[in-house]
């Protein structure tokens, strides 16, 4: 008995000491606190029992002073911990160490909040007043920028709030910025983050879509070839698109913004190509999206800002399992010119798709005030295909010497200064073209980062460079749905049993080594 005394109070201690985490972790007598509690009391009655000396005898045995630095040490351990958390608590940062940054808010959502100047009040009335992933996701807003506040409400518990804010369904964020409001009924942080843009922009930007020569309609929603989803997505970035016939006498309207002329399958009439050249030569800005073998006009428009559009269709070389080597119409691009539409794509390696493509590279040539850039180019094991007869007549293709090889750019994103280019106006014009008008429709739109590359493209030519950015998007995590009991049960062993089982073996061979 006597042999084992000292060891016994080490125990005793331990035990008393886990039962005392325990106790301030979980604020509840659990049955592990009370066993702990007993055990921990019988083990050091067995102690006092075992000293037959005295007092100061117990204290000068060797093994009880290595028992009390055991003890004093395990405590210091405990305080270091216990303060490393405090300053944690106290200074929070967060690190996401997944590939894809799945617990991390978007990139637009973070340029959204950190330009935030006033304090923006998030309202969300849920159920019960709890919503854990909504709270998670606020709380990330928070950690981004200190002006979001926001709170969690119950309906039911507080009736005056939700007739205040007019909220008669749940769940609905109503969010207030200066004396504008929002009310989001979707709990996704696309959502959320697009209804924040809709209340902080300054002004509501318009957007024209030339229509008229067989473009996919804006509206269409339904039809693979529709534009609907387009204009779903640039309504979510608070813009207004309208749809516009230039006839004879008809200019481009003042307030337009942007020019949008995609997909077109009927060449534009001489007038038409005149509204345009006097629109952006007012330095006003265009989008055009141009597919192969349709409206040259537009390509020898093009070529004065430095834009130049062939008259051909990219091949795409691809390794397919169970294939081999094989030819496609619908390039893959991961490769990107040095742009901000693009700044984001090229850290994150993102992978945009097209359908059928003609080629589009910058062509300056000394052209002074005219800055392009090829904005995404092929890998380059693609060419440009010329004989465009072969190729839609017997469906073949056969890199010759005529075709030029790989990388081949579809896009090109171009800045012109009018003044420079010997336009007697002041200003600056941006234009982006395209050698593809499927990738913008609603079966290609949302395929990879399709959509951030076009809404980035609309955002630099506006001039609303804070909004170029990759947005949220729904991902799948891996989670575990575990019960409470689940919960506990891993909490215990995670937290308290094992490493007090590992402690106690610690000690147990430490003593038996040392006595």
């Amino acid at each position: 008995m006597a042999r084992f005394g000292s060891f016994y109070g080490v125990i005793g201690l331990i035990l008393l000491l886990f039962a005392g985490v325990a106790y301030f972790i979980t604020r509840a007598f659990s049955p592990y606190v009370i066993i702990h509690l007993v055990m921990g009391l019988l083990a050091l009655i067995a102690y006092f029992a075992s000293a037959q000396g005295s007092v100061r005898g117990f204290l000068g045995e060797r093994s009880t002073k290595y028992g009390a630095q055991a003890v004093l040490y395990s405590l210091i351990f405990f305080g270091v911990l216990i303060l490393i958390n405090y300053i944690a608590a106290k200074n929070p940062r967060r690190f996401d160490m997944t590939k894809s940054g799945i617990f991390s808010v978007a990139p637009q959502t973070q340029s959204v909040l950190q330009k935030l100047d006033k304090p923006l009040e998030v309202n969300a009335f849920v159920e019960a007043g709890s919503d854990p992933a909504l709270r998670e996701l606020l709380s990330s807003y928070r950690y981004i920028s200190t002006n979001v506040n926001f709170k969690l409400i119950d309906p039911d518990k507080q009736p005056d709030l939700a007739e205040k804010f007019q909220v008669t369904n749940i769940p609905a964020v109503h969010l207030q910025y200066g004396d504008r409001t929002n009310v989001v009924t979707k709990l996704s942080e696309e959502e959320l983050t697009n209804g924040i843009i809709k209340i902080t922009r300054a002004e509501k930007k318009v957007i024209y879509f030339l229509s008229g020569h067989g473009e996919p309609d804006i509206s269409d929603l339904q039809e693979p070839r529709g534009y609907g989803q387009l204009k779903t997505a640039l309504d979510n970035e608070s813009y207004e698109v309208k749809s516009l016939v230039l006839s004879t006498d008809t200019a481009v309207p003042d307030d337009a913004n942007l020019l949008v002329v995609a997909g077109a399958d009927r060449s534009l009439q001489e007038h038409e190509v005149k509204a345009i050249d006097t629109y952006l030569k007012k330095g006003k800005h265009g989008l055009f999206l141009l597919s192969p073998r349709v409206t040259p006009e537009l390509t020898s428009y093009l070529e004065q800002w430095g834009i130049k559009v062939g008259n051909d269709v990219i091949v795409d070389e691809q390794i397919q399992l169970m294939k081999g080597r094989t030819f496609t119409l619908s390039p893959f691009v991961t490769s990107y010119g040095q742009h901000p539409i693009t700044a984001e794509f090229v850290r994150r390696t993102a992978i945009t798709t097209y359908g059928m493509s003609r080629s589009v590279e910058a062509h300056a040539d000394g052209k002074p005030g005219i800055t392009p850039v090829n904005l995404a180019q092929t890998g380059p094991n693609a060419w440009a295909e010329t004989d465009l007869d072969n190729l839609f007549q017997n469906q073949t293709v056969k890199l010759e010497e005529a075709d030029r090889k790989g990388p081949i750019s579809l896009a090109v994103a171009t800045t012109a200064n009018l003044k420079d280019i010997g336009v007697e106006q002041e200003g600056t014009t941006r234009i982006v073209a395209f050698g593809n008008a499927f990738f913008a429709n609603n079966q290609y739109l949302g395929q990879y980062f399709n959509r951030d590359l076009l809404l980035n493209a609309i955002n630099w030519l506006v001039g609303e460079e804070g909004l170029v950015s990759i947005r949220a998007r729904t991902m799948q995590a891996s989670r575990v749905q575990l019960t409470q009991e689940q919960g506990t049960l891993i909490f215990y062993l995670s937290v308290l049993i094992l490493p007090e089982l590992l402690l106690i073996l610690g000690l147990a061979v430490w003593w038996r080594r040392s006595s």
